[in-house]
């Protein structure tokens, strides 16, 4: 059972049916970026006192805890 609603997902299927392979392949890509770029935001706003290199020991740490270890 769907609990959350999702008006446009049919429109969104119908898209992704109408882009080649390579389009959705880039688009993936895009979405993967964008989701970085917004876990990177996120962090430097809660942290925006840190240093780079104890910003990156913080960024490494949280990703490390986002990491699928099933492979």
């Amino acid at each position: 059972m769907d609990l959350k609603k999702r008006p446009n997902h049919r429109l969104y299927i119908k898209i992704l049916r109408q882009m080649s392979s390579e389009q959705r392949l880039m688009k993936s890509f895009q979405l993967s970026d964008f989701s970085k770029q917004l876990f990177l935001q996120g962090l430097h706003r809660r942290f925006p006192h840190l240093r780079d290199d104890e910003f990156q020991k913080i960024l490494l740490e949280r990703l490390d805890k986002c990491h699928n270890r099933n492979y």
